[in-house]
């Protein structure tokens, strides 16, 4: 798997605390590598529409 904008494949602890969020309800995650929140799948769905920013997990893409 790789990332919405195909930069990067997408590791293994990310794809597991993406499905921990989504399992949970939650918005998203802290990625462990970068720190950085990367929002799930559920949550670009609940948006409505893609914001064109290459998201990680974005359904639209």
């Amino acid at each position: 798997m790789t990332h919405a904008n195909g930069d990067e494949p997408i590791s293994e602890a990310a794809k597991a605390a993406h499905d921990l969020a989504e399992a949970g309800g939650e918005d998203g995650y802290f990625d462990a590598t970068t720190g950085l929140f990367v929002m799930t799948a559920a949550y670009h769905l609940r948006r409505g529409a893609c914001c064109d920013s290459g998201c990680r997990h974005c359904p639209y893409s």
